[in-house]
């Protein structure tokens, strides 16, 4: 079926539409929690304003309700998962020296998935009330339906259902993405990457992946639960009809504290890669960082309980999931020694990209500190549900995830783009958002020992609350300014034309063996791996480039396809439907979404080639 390369059919907005190349569906994550990451921060920023002075009537009730949740989960499911989606697809495949991901069109459904479900529950917003029953959507307050409540439930009627519904749709999109990954890291390593040979920043996408197809049915059972009590009348979580709202607690956390090292494993993948980088050292202790990551993940399954520690399960439920979150410490440990010991001695630069990372340890490290001390459950019952919590939380996502998302932006972003972002502008935005940081939530971990609650839209005068509150709010702007710095710094850098080099950084891994931006087919050959650090290893023996593992030949690239959008866009519909109780809608919405299955099961594409004399010069841009 060897077709001569067709013309290339789309261009412009249609090309970003249907595409299943796994680097433009890494912008498009980008693109999409970029922005989302925007809205949750206006979200979290607006909280601060209220809070910024005791007794403020700005967001009260039902409004402060709603902005909590939407931040909460807008951040999480909607800013900082496809932020880690983004950095899976572009880099993922290029470090172990593959075309593509095993299913690209897969790929491009779980892009459009997320963010159907993302915009469906944003438009809330406009269509009556978001969801306000906190992101992690405690029954009885996410399952009530019953308006006998009184006026103050009239919004839960439809908000939560925005909430059960957006997340659905998004948790599929998530959930196979997951399953892609694995399949591609276990299926299409180059010759000679074995295992013990793959980047961190890959060992911890693998990891990722496992415990996303392993969590994500948690949390879709609870949804369906969910939508099962609200839409048709159930009673899983009703207590009066025979349900139990603490099942909710068990089915949420059992999903949630795996999705917290869903989240922060790919940042300590980034860190690894970066202080190795810009340390010249290879990794310290290479294989004790592996085994960490895979035991953080499998006890990640076992400590979901310490959310709940005030919910009456008893003393010995309690001690042992407070004996297994503290042994989840001595994996993380071990990797914080592993990034100092690399530090350690090396020949250090300070990039933008590795003083993020190198910020992100004793910050990280802080976090990890009061998470210690939450996992006692006598002390736990003093912080749980205090600003103590939200400080830990911050510490751990913020200054752990996000510090590390914004290192790999500009470690990648060359390889990504073509372009260097300014390394000026990158440290006038670390130092804003680093100290804004923690401004904002050092003072929490305070407030919340002396008693603040959490999700309260006001606190009395008179109790040495307001300082704290007042510092907090003005970190808050700071990290916003910051924020605002890279987006100038981005709009700066993508009016320069594309010269960045291949290997920028004087990297170690594969990705830097190719052109920057990487080409539609990314290796004119497959490398062939000799040992860690496959590039660097190269270079020690005075090659300039890889070795390949096979001659040079066609190469086989898989067509766009319209139908992913299209199916998103199916079950965007089907969700109003079920939300408005129209089940015309619904079923019209699903009958578009498995007509789109249909085809793509019974036309059978077999995609297209590139030949040999239409691949571009590899050397254009490599340091001689």
């Amino acid at each position: 079926m060897a077709h001569s390369h067709p013309v290339k059919k789309h261009t412009g907005l249609m090309d970003w539409l249907t595409t299943v190349d796994h680097k433009k569906i890494g912008i498009l994550y980008l693109l999409a929690g970029g922005f989302f990451f925007l809205v949750g921060g206006l979200e979290a920023i607006l909280i601060r304003i209220q809070l910024a002075f005791p007794d403020q009537h700005i967001f009260i009730g039902d409004s402060f309700n709603q902005l909590t949740t939407m931040h909460g989960t807008t951040m999480i499911f909607f800013a900082a998962m496809p932020v880690i989606f983004a950095f899976m697809n572009a880099i993922v495949p290029l470090q172990i020296g593959a075309r593509d991901v095993a299913f690209p069109f897969v790929n491009s459904l779980g892009f459009w998935l997320f963010f159907a479900g993302g915009v469906l529950m944003n438009t809330s917003w406009f269509l009556g009330g978001a969801p306000d029953s906190g992101w992690t959507g405690y029954a009885p307050l996410s399952s009530i339906t019953d308006s006998g409540w009184g006026q103050t439930l009239q919004n839960n009627l439809q908000g939560t259902d925005f909430y059960v519904l957006g997340l659905q749709i998004a948790g599929i999109g998530t959930l196979i993405g997951g399953i892609n990954f694995l399949v591609t890291i276990i299926n299409m390593r180059a010759p000679g990457l074995t295992y013990m040979r793959m980047p961190m920043f890959t060992w911890s996408a693998f990891v990722t992946s496992g415990l996303i197809v392993l969590a994500f049915p948690a949390i879709t059972v609870a949804l369906v639960e969910l939508m099962f009590d609200r839409v048709f009348g159930g009673a899983f979580f009703d207590a009066a009809r025979g349900g139990n709202n603490v099942l909710w607690e068990h089915l949420f956390w059992i999903f949630g504290h795996p999705e917290v090292y869903i989240l922060i494993l790919p940042a300590f993948g980034i860190i690894s890669e970066i202080v190795s980088t810009f340390s010249k050292k290879r990794l310290f202790g290479y294989s004790s960082m592996v085994f960490a990551t895979v035991l953080i993940g499998f006890l990640g399954f076992m400590v979901w309980v310490h959310h709940m520690f005030t919910a009456g399960l008893g003393p010995v439920a309690n001690s042992i999931f407070s004996i297994a979150t503290m042994a989840i410490a001595v994996p993380t440990g071990v990797k914080i020694f592993n990034w100092l010991f690399t530090l350690w001695g090396g020949q250090i630069r300070f990039t933008t990209a590795n003083i993020f990372a190198t910020a992100f340890i004793p910050t990280f490290v802080m976090g990890g500190t009061t998470g210690v001390m939450l996992a006692i459950p006598a002390a736990d019952f003093q912080y749980h549900d205090t600003y103590f919590v939200v400080a830990h939380f911050h510490y751990v996502i913020v200054g752990g995830l996000v510090l590390g998302l914004f290192s790999g932006l500009y470690y990648w972003w060359p390889k990504m783009f073509g372009r260097m972002l300014s390394e000026g502008l990158g440290k006038v935005h670390f130092w804003l958002f680093f100290i804004g940081f923690h401004l904002t939530f050092f003072p929490q971990h305070f407030l919340g020992l002396m008693g603040m609650p959490r999700r309260v839209f006001t606190y009395q005068p008179g109790y040495g609350l307001e300082a704290g509150n007042l510092v907090s709010t003005i970190g808050a702007f700071l990290m916003g300014i910051g924020t605002l710095v890279f987006l100038i710094n981005i709009i700066a850098t993508q009016r320069k034309p594309k010269t960045a080099l291949a290997d920028p950084w004087d990297g170690r891994s594969l990705e830097w063996t190719i052109p920057s931006p990487a080409p539609e087919y990314n290796f004119k050959q497959t490398p062939l791996v000799r040992g860690l650090d496959a590039f660097w290893k190269e270079k020690m023996a005075g090659n300039k480039e890889m070795t390949p593992a096979e001659p040079i030949g066609s190469i086989h690239m898989p067509s766009a396809s319209i139908l992913p959008l299209v199916m998103s866009v199916g079950l965007f519909i089907a969700g109003f439907g079920f939300m408005y109780r129209n089940y015309y809608v619904a079923a019209a919405g699903i009958i578009v979404t498995f007509i789109a299955m249909f085809c793509r099961s019974v036309f059978d594409d077999h995609g297209w080639h590139i030949e040999p004399e239409e691949l571009e010069d590899d050397h254009k841009g490599v340091k001689a």
